[in-house]
């Protein structure tokens, strides 16, 4: 059988575990079950909280922050969060809606929620002043997840086709790589008819 973990050691092994994943990380207490158990590794968590070691972002979420020496503990990037909520199974993401075409630089908006579609539950929490949710959606939505063809459907979808400008198209030409925009065609089936001229312009790259 067996020995039972005692609460010293779950404290010094949940500690070794969140230093290891660095500074900016950010976890959920079902991280460290293998440990102990939930009520147990919730104890740990609540007093590194008080110590400041790590920090409570919302219910049930912590990080080990950033520490910048002028503006003090970062937030998190919600793409980590996001991955630290879609749990130690590690379903798909994929980045959506405003938040997709800020990332490609098709927006300057800073978007207040910042959309992951997911092949797992749906789940929302706020950090700071962003709400940041994980919605479930259809196999075919992410289909094209984790890469560079997914994020691009998702954010052309949020913007429509009437604002795909010539000037949007030159920044996707400027800042994609272009090994990676020579890939696009590889996938040009998982996008809606209207984005296909879009795709084929971005993937022809002069030598």
């Amino acid at each position: 059988m067996a020995a039972k973990k005692n609460p010293q050691s779950i404290d010094s092994m949940t500690l070794t575990r969140i230093i290891r994943r660095g500074r900016g990380s950010v976890f959920v207490p079902s991280d460290f079950l293998d440990l102990g158990t939930r009520d147990a590794v919730d104890i740990v968590l609540h007093r590194l909280e008080k110590k400041g070691t790590i920090r409570r972002l919302a219910r049930g979420v912590y990080d080990y922050p950033t520490e910048h020496p002028t503006l003090g503990p970062l937030q998190p990037t919600p793409e980590v969060v996001a991955k630290a909520l879609a749990g130690r199974d590690r379903t798909r993401l994929q980045p959506a809606g405003a938040y997709a075409a800020n990332l490609l630089g098709l927006s300057e908006q800073v978007p207040a929620k910042a959309v992951f579609l997911t092949d797992g539950p749906t789940r929302t929490v706020r950090i700071g002043p962003t709400t940041i949710q994980l919605r479930q959606t259809t196999a075919r939505n992410m289909a094209a997840a984790g890469r560079l063809i997914g994020l691009l459907i998702q954010a052309l979808r949020e913007l429509g086709e009437d604002h795909i400008t010539p000037q949007r198209r030159e920044h996707l030409k400027r800042t994609l790589p272009a090994n990676e925009r020579r890939e696009l065609l590889k996938d040009l089936r998982l996008a809606p008819a209207w984005m296909h001229p879009i795709i084929r312009e971005l993937a022809e790259v002069s030598p």
